[in-house]
Formats: structure tokens, sequence, C-alpha cells
């Protein structure tokens, strides 16, 4: 059993198991922050699932809207007969004395996290279990101080945005929790809510939004230079994601973008390291009150304007800060992504790939550069954040809805894509040398996955 001293560790796999997890009853969830996106959408995904699930705010009117959102999310009115509403201030305390699971999605801030913990520490009952849905930051910072039971029973419980959609899920233990409570925290996930569990080492951003962030923010660094709708259509679906990286920044928020890069660039060291610094214009926009499509009359990289029945789309200019319409700046079409996506469309995975390995030209250059990228170091993140490939590729494909490395590398075959990424001038991960050493083979290991889902969006 692989171990991180001091900042978490991994529990014995699944098939690995010799005796059984704890005995749990599960009859009440408490969500703290229930009116924000995560709040929401983990209190629809306890609530359908039959939980009596408490929905607490800053005031009812906060809550209230986060029951409107779960009703909206699970499409049934129904649901609200699990729910119950309450704020912080009137009905902390008397929610978490009796609740079986307390889930904090407040605001991605130790110093606003913190507070709750506390409260939270001296009114629960003994064994109840805490999590918290951050994105990244230290969950052992966060219960440090605290009662040894809090600590105990306390970890990360990482779901992805919608989480009634998206079932990638990652559980990030910390050096003092209970070994048997993450073992059930897995089962309970993976038996009672239908998620898709990834276990993560503690550490800044864990595994998805490690690997995932340091690909968009790099696209963010890009286009400054190449602009935003160059930089989305050169790197969109046919890559292998649902949605092209600047569009998947004003989704996810540049707020949330910020909070996770600075995060991973204050606190660790690795190869790719300055890819973490957010772009100086983004930092000036966001400081503007830009946070993408949270803030839909100030944009992100894009922004909607409706004039009547008419939407006009139009792109950020990096280098004046100015918006321009989609129509002047759209990049004229280019023969390899083109190529890649009727292949994609029709099924030819393996030959898309193929036309990715052989274009020519800085353009395709800048593609391979960032695609090989993400497969280095997504690999390179095995053995230090999460156990084994496969971890990375659960979190990537059913997280974020990215091919995952591995497929990527069968698809291009692991000596070619060896051999790419040397000439990209990028770290091979041990993982792809050790595979070809024993002989190659596919690497992607998940039953019953159509690699297909992965380029839908071509």
């Amino acid at each position: 059993m692989r171990s991180h001293p001091g900042v978490g560790r991994f529990v014995t796999p699944l098939h690995e198991r010799t005796l059984p997890a704890m005995e749990r009853e599960i009859r009440k969830v408490v969500v703290l922050g229930a009116n924000g996106a995560m709040g929401s959408g983990a209190a629809e995904t306890f609530a359908a699932y039959g939980y009596t699930t408490v929905l607490l705010a800053r005031d009812l009117a906060k809550a209230q809207q986060g029951l409107d959102r779960v009703k909206s999310m699970a499409k049934a009115e129904k649901i609200a007969d699990l729910c119950s509403l309450g704020s912080y201030e009137a009905d902390l305390e008397n929610a978490v004395q009796d609740a079986d699971i307390v889930f904090e999605a407040v605001s991605e801030d130790m110093t606003i996290k913190r507070p709750f913990f506390e409260r939270v520490d001296k009114a629960r009952k003994p064994g109840s279990i805490v999590a918290t849905v951050s994105s990244g930051l230290s969950i052992r910072e966060m219960c440090a101080g605290l009662s040894d039971d809090f600590q105990k029973n306390f970890l990360g419980l990482h779901l992805f945005n919608p989480p009634n959609v998206i079932v990638g899920t990652e559980v990030i233990p910390h050096g003092g929790t209970d070994p048997e409570l993450t073992r059930w925290v897995i089962d309970f996930c993976q038996k009672k809510l239908g998620r898709e569990i990834v276990e993560c080492a503690d550490l800044p951003a864990f595994a998805g939004n490690r690997v995932g962030f340091k690909v968009l923010n790099e696209c963010a660094q890009l286009a400054e230079e190449h602009g935003p709708a160059y930089i989305d259509a050169l790197l969109g679906p046919h890559t292998g994601r649902a949605m092209a990286p600047l569009a998947t920044i004003d989704f996810v928020g540049w707020d949330v973008h910020k909070a996770i890069v600075d995060n991973v660039l204050a606190n660790t060291k690795d190869e790719a390291h300055a890819a973490f610094a957010m772009p100086g214009y983004m930092s000036n926009l966001l400081g503007q009150g830009h946070m993408g499509n949270k803030t839909p009359a100030k944009g992100g990289f894009f922004r909607k304007v409706k004039d009547g029945k008419v939407t006009t789309l139009f792109v950020l200019d990096p280098k004046t800060c100015d918006y321009k319409p989609a129509a002047e700046v759209a990049p004229a079409p280019l023969d390899f992504v083109t190529e890649m996506q009727k292949l994609h469309r029709v099924g030819r995975y393996r030959q898309a790939m193929q036309v990715f390995l052989a274009a020519s030209g800085w353009e395709a250059d800048l593609m391979r550069k960032v695609i090989l990228g993400y497969v280095s170091y997504g690999l390179n993140r095995v053995g230090e954040v999460v156990r084994e490939p496969r971890d990375v590729d659960r979190i990537m494909g059913f997280g974020f809805n990215w091919a995952p490395p591995t497929v990527l590398t069968d698809l291009m075959g692991v000596g070619e894509t060896i051999a790419a990424i040397e000439k990209a001038d990028l770290p091979v991960p041990a993982v792809l040398t050790d595979h070809a050493a024993k002989g190659g083979g596919k690497l992607f290991r998940e039953k019953f996955v159509d690699v297909g889902r992965f380029f839908v969006g071509s």
C-alpha cells in the first residue's frame, strides 16, 4: 500500500480487500452552501437517491434558490419532499447534531471554510462524516486543530460540475482520516450514489484539476498571442474533449479558475510549473468583474449580446481587453483539423490520431505540444497523486469528459506516443516506457466504455 507521509494515503484497492467495510446507516445529510452550483448539485444527488437532505445557506431565500435548482436538475417537484431548508445563523447547529453526513460546499476559501468546520465540530454527533467538496485546497489544513473524532471522519469528496450529470468523483483522505472510513465512503459513493471513484493524495488540486487546469491555463496563456477563437478551434472536441478549453474556463468561472491555478502555482514545483501562472490580462479583467458565463453582461473569453431576437457572439482580444464580433475574428479552417473531425464523425479514431501525428506546420506543432503535454503531465502524476494510470484515466474521462491519456496513447500507439513526446521536448512518463518494454498492447482498461464517447463533439 503506497502512502504519502503528511499529505494523504491510499487505501487498499477494492479487489484486494480482506475485511468488510464498517457498518453505517445514512439517513440524513446536511449540505452547507446549498445555493451554489456544487452545493445544490450535491443536494440533488443525495436527495435523488432517497436521503433526507437539509439545504443550508446564508439565509432562507438563498436556501430556497438551492432547492429550486435541485428541483430543476431532478426535473421533479417531488424531490422537495426529501428536502428541508435553513440558514447558517439559525439552523446549523440543530441541523448537524443528528446528521450522518455533513457536506461542505461554501466558497473555495480556507478562511471562509474553517469557521464552518469549527461550528460543525462542536455540534456534530461523534462518528458522523464531514466531507468537503473543495476543488484542491489542503484537506489536512482544513481540519487541523479540530477534535480527533472530526479529523478521523473528515475527507475530501470532490464532485465535478454539474454533479447530477458528471459521475466522476475524487475521494481525498488526509493523513489522519480513518482508513476504514475512506473504504466505507468509496463503497457508499460507488454503490449508493452511482459515482465513478478515484482516490487521490492530499496534494494541491488533487488529480483531475491538477491535470485539467494545467491544460486550460496553458491554453489561456496561448490565447494572449493567438486569440481565444483560434485556440478553441485548434484544440476543440476533435482533440478529445466535450468542450473547447477556453469555453470550459468560461463555464467553470474565472474566479474558480484563478483559485485552482494560484493554489497549484504556490504549492507545487513540478515539470510544468510555469503553465499554472494565470495570464495578466485574465487577472486584470477578473478584477473588473469578468468571470465568464456567470457574469453574462461582462463575459469572459466570449460574451453573448442579445438585441431583440438576435444574439451576437463577441470574442475577447487579450491584447486590448476589448471584444470583437466572432464573425470578424473567426479563424480560417485548418485542413488537418477538418480531416480529424471528419474521421471522428465516422468512428475512425485511430486514423484521426495518425493525422494528428503527421500534420505539418507550426499550428500542428502547437496542437501537439498541448495535447502531448496533457498525456505526459497526466501520466507523470501516477505515483505522486494517484496510484495507477487507470486513476488518471477515470477522473479525466468521467470527471472532465476528456479522452483519457491512455486512450490517446492507444490510438496513436505507445511507441509513436513516446517518440512524439520526445520530439515535443516533453518528459516521457515511466508508465509509457515500462509499458513499451513489456511489449505494448492496450493501456485503457475500462470495460463497457466506447472510446468514441470522448470525440462526440467533433
